[in-house]
C-alpha cells in the first residue's frame, strides 16, 4: 500500500513538472521572455544591452525545483507531522538546520537574526550585490610606472627603505669600497672579489617557464612572480624608486616665510632662522615632567 502511494506520488510530480516545464517552453517561444524575464540573447546583444542593464534588488525567490521535498510530503501526509520528525531524527544530521546543510542558503530562506521568531530576519544576498554601488576604485599610484597597474600589489620592488638592511644582499657600492681598501694579494681576499663579482646565486627567475608552461603575462621583467623575479630586475626597479630630492620643512615655501618674518617684525623680535614648529609638537611634549 505505501509502496503503490509512493508511485502515485512520484507520477503526480512529475506530470506537474511536465505540464510547469510546457507551459514555460510555449511561454518563451510566444513572448520570447519567461515568468522571471528570462530569454535567450547572443553574447554581441548581452555586451551591448550590459552598461544599460538594471539588476534585481532581489534574488529569484521561485523554486527552479519544485519536485524536491516530495518524498517528507508523503510521508507527512500519510504517518503525520510527529512520525516525521522521529525519522527525520534518526535518519538525518542536524535535522533542523533551516539551509539544509546546503552551503549556499536558498534565495527564499530568511534566518532570524535575534533570538525572538518574530524578530528581524536575513535573506542571502538581499539586498543583491547587482544592485549595490560599485565599489571605490582606488587613484591611480605613480602614473607611469608599473604601479598605474592596480592589480600591481607587491610592495618589495619600491621598498628602498630596507633595501640593504640585508646582511646578504648589502650595498655593492660599499662592498666594493670594502674589498678594495684590503690587501688585495690576500687569498682569502681573492676568494671575496670571486665571490663578489659572480653575485648573488638565489633567485635566478624561471625567466617566465611556469609548471604550466611558457608564460608572457609579465611584462615588468618578473616582478609579478615570486618565482619569475630575480636580482637584477629587482634592483632596475629599486633604482627608478630611489629618492632623489632633499626633504623641506613646511615652512620652506616664500609665502610662509614672508608670514613669519613679518609676525617677529610686528612684535619687535629678532628673526630665527626657520618656525619655531610649536604647532606640530603635541601639548604633552611641551610640559615639563617634573
Amino acid at each position: 500500500m505505501f509502496r503503490a502511494s509512493l508511485v502515485n506520488r512520484f507520477k503526480s510530480s512529475a506530470s506537474t513538472w511536465n505540464k510547469a516545464t510546457a507551459n514555460s517552453t510555449s511561454s518563451v517561444a510566444s513572448t520570447g521572455t519567461s515568468a522571471n524575464n528570462f530569454k535567450a540573447v547572443s553574447k554581441a546583444d548581452a555586451l551591448a544591452s550590459a552598461p544599460h542593464a538594471i539588476p534585481a534588488s532581489r534574488s529569484v525567490e521561485e523554486t527552479q525545483m519544485p519536485w524536491e521535498g516530495w518524498i517528507s510530503a508523503l510521508v507527512k501526509d500519510k504517518l503525520g507531522q510527529s512520525t516525521l520528525d522521529k525519522i527525520r531524527n534518526v535518519l538525518t544530521f542536524r535535522p533542523d538546520d533551516p539551509h539544509k546543510l546546503h552551503q549556499i542558503p536558498y534565495p527564499n530562506t530568511k534566518t532570524n537574526l535575534t533570538s525572538d521568531p518574530n524578530g528581524p530576519k536575513a535573506s542571502f544576498r538581499y539586498p543583491s550585490p547587482g544592485s549595490q554601488q560599485p565599489a571605490g576604485k582606488p587613484p591611480v599610484e605613480d602614473e607611469g610606472s608599473i604601479y598605474s597597474d592596480p592589480y600591481f600589489i607587491s610592495h618589495a620592488p619600491r621598498d628602498t627603505a630596507r633595501r640593504y638592511a640585508d646582511p646578504a644582499f648589502p650595498s655593492e657600492e660599499n662592498e666594493r669600497l670594502k674589498l678594495n681598501l684590503l690587501p688585495q694579494d690576500s687569498p682569502e681576499v681573492q676568494e671575496l672579489q670571486e665571490k663578489f663579482q659572480a653575485g648573488p646565486q638565489s633567485s635566478p627567475g624561471n625567466k617566465g617557464r611556469f609548471a604550466t608552461g611558457p608564460s608572457n603575462f609579465d611584462d615588468t621583467g618578473g616582478l609579478r612572480a615570486t618565482m619569475s623575479t630575480n636580482h637584477a630586475v629587482l634592483n632596475q626597479s629599486l633604482d627608478s624608486f630611489m629618492p632623489n630630492h632633499l626633504p623641506t620643512p613646511t615652512w620652506f615655501d616664500d609665502a610662509e616665510q614672508d608670514k613669519i618674518v613679518a609676525w617677529y617684525k610686528e612684535h619687535n623680535l629678532p628673526v630665527p632662522l626657520g618656525a619655531t614648529g610649536w604647532g606640530c609638537v603635541p601639548r604633552e611634549g611641551r610640559i615639563a615632567r617634573w
